[in-house]
This record gives C-alpha cells, structure tokens and sequence, in this order.
C-alpha cells in the first residue's frame, strides 16, 4: 500500500523515508500547486542497472504516484563521454556497439518500475539524449550552449575540483570537462520540448544540476527546479550494493534472484530500518510498526524478509519469490529430502555455489561410499579426519539430503539429487556437496 494522510506530498514522503539531500527554493510551493514533469539520467555503462540505481527509480516511482510525470533519459551520448562525478579517474570510453547494446537493454529493464501507458495523462516517457545532441556540431555547441556558462562557473563545481585534486598527474580531460554543459543542455532540450522543470537524482549530481538550472535561466529567463537524494552508505561504512563478487545487479544473469534475495536478508539491523523506508512503498504506519516488532525480536529478522520480499516483487516476479523461499526454507528451515530434490537444478547450483564441493564418479556409487569415508577419506575434505566424522555421527549431527545418518550408512544413487548431487550437511549451517559425474 502506498503512504496516504501524513505524507500527502511528494517533498514530505522524501523528508520521511530519508531520501531527501537538496532541493533549489520553492520546489516544495511549486509541487503542492502544479502537476509537474520531472527527469532522471542513467548513463548506459552496463547492460544492466544496479541497485545503487534502484534509488532513482524509487524516486521516480514516488513522483508518479503523486500525480506527476516522470522523464527517464537514457545517456546514449553523455555514455560516450562518462560523467566525472565521484570518480577519482576518467572512465573507459566505451565503442558504440556495447553503448547500443547498453541503451537497448536498460530501455528494457526500466520498463518494469514505472507506468508507461500512454492513456495515462502521468504516463511515463523514455528518452534518449542521442537523439538530439547528435544533431549538435561542435560550432553551434559552442555558441548556443558554451557561450552562457563561464569557465569559472564550471571550474567552481565540487565534482570537478575533486577531480583535478584526485588525478593531479593527468588531470581532467577537456572530454569530461564537457560533461556538466552536456548535461545541462538536456535540461533545457527537456525544458522546452517536454515542459520538464524539474531534475533530480543522487547527491553527487548537484553540480551538474544547477549548471542545467541556470542554463535555462540565462536561455528563457525562466526558473527551472533540482532535487537530489543521498548516497546510500551501509552503516558499517562498506559501500552499498557491493559483495564479495561484485555489484548487485537488477539484471537476473547478472545477479540470480536467488543472490538478490539473499543481498537484503542479510543487511545488518541497522541497515534494515533505512531501507524499508528507502526501497518500499509501505505505508508509515506500517513501517512504523514493523520496526517496533523487529527490535522486540531481532533475531527473526522480520525488517530483512519484508524487505526482501517487496523487493523481489518489484524486481523480479511472484514465480521468483516464491522459489527463492522455498529455497531458503529448505537451505536454512527443516526441509525433507523430498522437498530438496523439488529444487530446480539451476537454482540448485546457485544457492550452494561457493560450498565446498568434490567430484566422484557414478561408478564410486555402484558399490557404495561408507558415510564416514565421504565426511573425511581420501578425496573428500568436509570434515578433518575420520575420528570427527565418527563423533560428528554419533553426535547425530550428520545429515545427507536433509535426513539425519548413523555411522552404517552408505551413499548410493539413490542419494542423487537431479541425478546429479548429494548434500552433506553438519548442523544448521555447514554444507558440502558431492557432484557426480
């Protein structure tokens, strides 16, 4: 359900859920009495999104629910060039068959966050800005566009000065140097042709914000408006979105929804109670009242699983969820065999990708491998030595496919999962698995 009564605007639902850095003066006024356009770019560096951008789209989300009509532009001629934002150094130019590929496949991806239907007088629009700025040369670029924005001006922008600090042996390129009056004048293209007014996005885009504002300001004499969100920082101060493995992708052959799922169920505590503010459109009075009833029994982890539910819904599908639960039950919950072998093999290698594994032949099964043996003989590594695994076993610690073995107990195909896999397991949390080949 989306928030109702106390957060009646789109400004005060920001200020709430955190997601709110700066704003120019008036925007506040300027929302509560016009149903307004707004914009977010994403710069096609990958075929995929990651959920650092899932920021944005919230926001654009939270725009349109409040009546609003949101621009996503997709940077199929700033990708080109790469935003110096943030960056310590210049970006990798990319060839122009991976940015077609890249536009192509984030046009897709975004089209599950917003509404597009075009009966919708708040429908939302896709763009690319290669369609104008290619039409550009660099003559009339230079008297149209650079002619109202001082080198000053540009020089005084955080993200530039931090970037010439950053690489003082190379400095910054007249390419990226370019990049906020690229960026500016797809404020004012969208200002004109769109009636956009309104540009937001992430705390790190300020500078290039204003340079659009006042681009339109000293082009039309008329006001234009910016709003920016934090960046999302973990509590623990290790950056957001990031695993052992890489990025948090939104695409599923990038990250499997499996992996996605298991990213927001195990966020700390503290993590848990920004982000459901952040990522979900529950109500305040719901969020209120999950918080309470996660911090009564934390080790539940009620915060993590809503957020991890809302979020695969959003991302992925129902089908998807259901499957990573059901998953997750039979990984962490008391599950049968039954239910192990009901898995589907990807999923499978998935959620036990980065156990410790061994490989054996199928004719190893023919006559049987004693249980003891596979914990701890020659060619199997789960436990150090066969005095363990016989403790281990009369400890009834030991379980194979989630069933609970004795000593006496030989592992034969009729063990195999998807005719392919046996699971060792030693209490709740030690795993080891044998692929049969």
């Amino acid at each position: 359900m989306y928030l109702k009564n106390i957060l009646n605007n789109f400004i005060s639902i920001l200020k709430w859920r955190g997601m709110l850095q700066d704003s120019t003066p008036e925007l506040e006024s300027h929302l509560q009495k016009n149903k307004s356009t707004a914009y977010i770019g994403f710069d096609p560096t990958s075929d995929s999104l990651h959920i650092g951008s899932l920021v944005q789209l919230v926001l654009l989300r939270h725009f349109q629910k409040q009546g609003h009509k949101p621009i996503v532009l997709v940077g199929g001629a700033t990708g080109r060039i790469g935003d110096p934002s943030g960056k310590a150094k210049e970006r990798n130019l990319l060839d122009e068959e991976t940015l077609n590929h890249n536009v192509s496949k984030i046009k897709e991806q975004i089209g599950r966050f917003l509404d597009f239907d075009d009966t919708n007088p708040q429908s939302a629009v896709l763009l690319d800005n290669y369609t104008w700025l290619k039409k550009f040369s660099l003559i009339d670029f230079s008297r149209e566009i650079g002619k109202h924005i001082t080198v000053n001006y540009m020089m005084a922008k955080e993200s530039v000065k931090k970037r010439i600090a950053s690489d003082e042996s190379t400095g910054m390129s007249f390419t990226e140097f370019t990049y906020q009056l690229l960026q500016g004048y797809d404020f004012l293209h969208l200002f004109n042709e769109q009636n956009c007014v309104l540009q937001m996005g992430g705390s790190d885009q300020w500078g290039n914000i204003t340079t659009g504002i006042e681009l339109i300001r000293r082009k039309t004499g008329k006001k234009a408006f910016g709003l920016t969100c934090p960046l999302i920082v973990k509590s623990d101060g290790t950056k957001f979105g990031k695993t052992e493995s890489g990025n948090v992708w939104l695409d599923r052959k990038k990250t499997s929804p499996y992996k996605f799922y298991q990213y927001w169920l195990n966020v700390s505590d503290a993590d848990a109670e920004n982000y459901i503010k952040i990522f979900t459109f529950l109500e305040k009075e719901v969020i209120e009242d999950l918080i309470k009833e996660h911090q009564q029994a934390p080790h539940l982890r009620l915060l993590q699983k809503t957020i991890a539910k809302e979020l695969m819904l959003l991302v992925h599908s129902k089908k998807d969820l259901d499957a990573v639960e059901k998953a997750s039950h039979i990984l962490f919950g008391k599950a049968t065999s039954k239910e192990l072998a009901e898995i589907d093999k990807d999923l499978f290698l998935e959620i036990f990708e980065g156990v410790p594994q061994t490989t054996i032949s199928r004719d190893q099964l023919q006559s049987g491998v004693n249980i003891v043996e596979a914990l701890a003989g020659e060619g199997f590594a789960f436990l150090k030595s066969k005095g363990e695994a016989r403790r281990a076993l009369k400890e009834n610690a030991i379980s194979v496919n989630k069933e609970k073995v004795k000593e006496e107990h030989s592992l034969t195909e009729k063990d195999l999962i998807n005719d392919a896999y046996i699971l060792l397991q030693r209490g709740k949390k030690a795993h080891y698995l044998i692929i049969v080949k």
